[in-house]
């Protein structure tokens, strides 16, 4: 097994943490679904997002990776806005490109600093880690819904990232694959990535989280 996979780039998160949601207010249909949202989340290791369908953790996720902007307020979690390879996302509905498994890590890799002299390396050490080598020139496309969801948080992982946000990734996943992507996930905790997790599962936040923050109705 490769030692420290998943450990980031910039593995001192004290550049980076704690994240600080301040006063964010955020509109849906001209009305206002977060109305001035205050918190923070800490250096533990694993924060996770719990609550009802359409509490607001998505679009909570989606506001801290820059998917989408607030009406007002800010979201610090860097000093300097401008480091590469910081955040990873793996949405709720699983998007791959119409590649073959490799190419999509690859494409990922390209997306980011990673330098291209250890691409190569860097994918046959994802694939080998997650089990996904002999589908490496497979279409993604063709994969099961198992092994489509473990290829799209590896792409997320492959160039290591300081952060890394999840919406629901165990949703209609069987127990096996579920326990393998959680393994996956303490094993980048372990290595120094920050995960923030949306879930509904109660059972798979306390299996997995350090600090749980808890939405209901926008707030």
């Amino acid at each position: 097994m490769i030692k420290n996979i998943f450990k980031p780039f910039y593995d001192n998160l004290n550049l980076f943490l704690p994240i600080k949601v301040k006063k964010v207010s955020l509109k849906i249909n001209n009305n206002f679904f977060f109305n001035k949202l205050s918190f923070d989340i800490d250096n533990n290791s694993i924060s996770s997002f719990i609550g009802p369908n359409g509490a607001g953790k998505t679009s909570c996720i989606k506001l801290l990776t820059g998917l989408i902007k607030p009406e007002s307020g800010e979201i610090i979690f860097s000093k300097n806005k401008n480091f590469p390879n910081l955040i990873g996302y793996v949405p709720q509905k699983i998007i791959l490109l119409r590649r073959s498994v490799e190419e999509n890590l690859l494409h990922a890799l390209s997306l980011s600093n990673y330098p291209s002299s250890k691409r190569r390396k860097r994918i046959k050490e994802i694939l080998k880690f997650s089990k996904l080598e002999h589908l490496a020139n497979k279409s993604a496309r063709n994969l099961s819904t198992g092994q489509q969801q473990l290829l799209s948080i590896m792409r997320a992982l492959v160039s290591r990232p300081a952060f890394l946000f999840l919406d629901e990734p165990c949703a209609n996943l069987d127990l096996q694959t579920t326990k393998f992507i959680e393994d996956i996930l303490k094993k980048a905790s372990k290595s120094g990535v920050k995960i923030i997790i949306v879930t509904h599962d109660l059972f798979q936040a306390k299996r997995l989280a350090d600090e749980i923050i808890f939405f209901c109705n926008g707030k």
